[in-house]
């Protein structure tokens, strides 16, 4: 009997504080999942992060000895200004020194990256001048890429999403369910396939050091704005048509962006989703509900009073003038 009295107390403790509980395991579950991204990363990445260094001090011992007049601090001095300068998108070698980085397409492209928070970090301001105006422009930029982008997905998601589920259910009375769920699913393989998978081969052909991964890895990277850096387009030697094609992959990072967003509102429109993301929430006490319905209802009396009162005022003011317009009037029948 005790055992029982104290499991359905049990039970019921843990079903008052259900949203409390499913929000703690959420947060384990995502600190578990930064803990095996940082495993896994460091066990596949850290044996060739060691086989590079060991390649490189091999390489820096043989120029020092082939070249004797040139002393250790003197090569970790150049070196170090070289790699400062790469920092900062301006390389020394030859065959990089023909692409400027702050043309007309190239501050464009980082306008763009700047806006939609990608950053690849490849290109920075040089100067303190340049510093300053990327903070003001992102503060009032960022802000407005949001209405912007937020404007745009909720057109879109109209005419992409809404009607033809609506359509459909309608129509041929299939449930709005079913329909929503299959009706995501094929813009997700739409969007995946006209944004990662043809862009991916069309890098692959015009980028003549990637290959297919290595483009279909920039498209996530970018359009999931991670935005690494460590794969820029248009910044090979002697690229064709750079204007343009830095343009066109301006052009390509907003659609995508646009069509990224409009995928997640259609997945975050289905009806199992949104009941998975209710468990995390905070339930609103009905005692808080009364409250706000309370404050709303005496809200809306004052509103109305005000304008009753005011109403009175206006009646009030208007009265001598319509009292002397029946004055008048009375005296000039009399006079008649």
């Amino acid at each position: 009997m005790l055992q029982s009295l104290a499991g359905s107390s049990c039970v019921r403790l843990v079903e008052r504080h259900r949203s409390a509980w499913c929000f703690g395991f959420l947060v384990l579950g995502y600190l578990l999942y930064l803990v095996f991204g940082a495993v896994v990363f460091s066990s596949v990445e850290l044996p060739y992060e060691d086989l590079l260094r060991q390649e490189l001090r091999k390489l820096k011992r043989r120029f020092l000895e082939e070249h004797e007049c040139l002393s250790e601090q003197q090569l970790e001095q150049f070196l170090g200004r070289v790699l400062e300068a790469s920092n900062y998108g301006v390389s020394v070698l030859s065959n990089a020194s023909g692409n400027w980085n702050w043309d007309f397409t190239s501050a464009l492209f980082f306008a763009s990256t700047v806006l939609s928070t990608t950053g690849y970090g490849h290109t920075v301001p040089l100067s303190d001048g340049g510093k300053a105006f990327c903070i003001i422009y992102s503060v009032i930029g960022i802000p407005f890429t949001l209405l912007f982008l937020t404007a745009v997905v909720q057109r879109v998601t109209v005419h992409v999403t809404r009607r033809p589920v609506l359509y459909f259910h309608v129509r041929w009375g299939f449930s709005k369910q079913v329909v929503a769920i299959v009706h995501a699913v094929i813009l997700g393989f739409v969007t995946v396939s006209c944004f990662f998978f043809i862009p991916a081969a069309v890098f692959s052909v015009l980028e003549d050091d990637w290959n297919f991964l290595e483009s279909f890895y920039f498209c996530f990277i970018s359009l999931s704005t991670i935005g690494l850096g460590d794969y820029v387009p248009g910044e090979g030697y002697n690229q064709k048509f750079r204007e343009l094609y830095k343009i066109g992959i301006t052009c390509y990072l907003l659609l995508g962006l646009i069509a990224m967003l409009v995928v997640l509102e259609t997945f975050c429109e289905l009806h199992e989703l949104k009941k998975f993301r209710k468990m995390f929430y905070v339930k609103k006490d009905k005692d808080e509900d009364q409250v706000h319905i309370i404050e709303h209802d005496q809200l809306s009396f004052s509103s109305i009073t005000d304008q009753a009162a005011g109403m009175k005022d206006d009646q009030k003011q208007n009265e001598p003038f319509v009292a002397t317009q029946l004055s008048a009037c009375s005296d000039g029948s009399a006079n008649h």
